[in-house]
């Protein structure tokens, strides 16, 4: 894997809209397999012009990171297809964290955003996470509610799992 001196920026960092061949790359040799139908219906949500899937790429084509965004959603005061947009699983794999590539996918996203008219980008981080937070706050996030955080999604073999996930709302103004 190809990295800068420092523990800076990868070198040759890509960072790009994912398209449906980095479908399987999502699943990070299998350790989100699990979410293999969630990525799948956020790609068609994307193809229909409700979501977005943002990827980092090192050569050759290595996945090092992603991040999806919900445009409109069924949570208006996350994402309503308008001013609002919901970024979510934002990953960075753990030998490329603390180099900036969080900060740089987030910028491009928050930039994309910004052009497209949304002022305001929502997410939710998980309590328990409290590196995830300070990241969030560092790059001008604030807290502004608590979550239940209780959502469920399709595994990999069609079963239903429940999350039950507490975290923090924050938002960050995209003037």
């Amino acid at each position: 894997m190809q990295q800068s001196p420092n523990g800076c920026l990868p070198t040759q960092l890509t960072i790009r809209c994912a398209g449906e061949d980095d479908l399987g790359a999502l699943e990070w040799e299998g350790e989100f397999a699990h979410f293999r139908r969630l990525f799948l219906d956020a790609y068609r949500q994307a193809r229909a012009g409700k979501a977005k899937i943002w990827v980092a790429l090192i050569p050759v084509d290595y996945l090092i990171g992603q991040v999806l965004v919900s445009l409109s959603g069924a949570r208006p005061e996350l994402s309503d297809g308008v001013t609002r947009a919901y970024i979510y699983g934002l990953r960075v794999k753990q030998e490329f964290r603390n180099r900036g590539v969080g900060r740089t996918m987030m910028h491009t996203v928050e930039g994309d955003l910004r052009q497209a008219g949304f002022r305001i980008a929502t997410l939710n981080v998980a309590l328990v996470n409290t590196d995830a937070r300070r990241f969030y706050e560092r790059i001008g996030y604030l807290v502004v509610a608590n979550e239940p955080g209780n959502w469920s999604y399709l595994d990999q073999f069609g079963h239903r799992q429940d999350v039950c996930e507490p975290a923090w709302r924050m938002e960050k103004e995209l003037a």
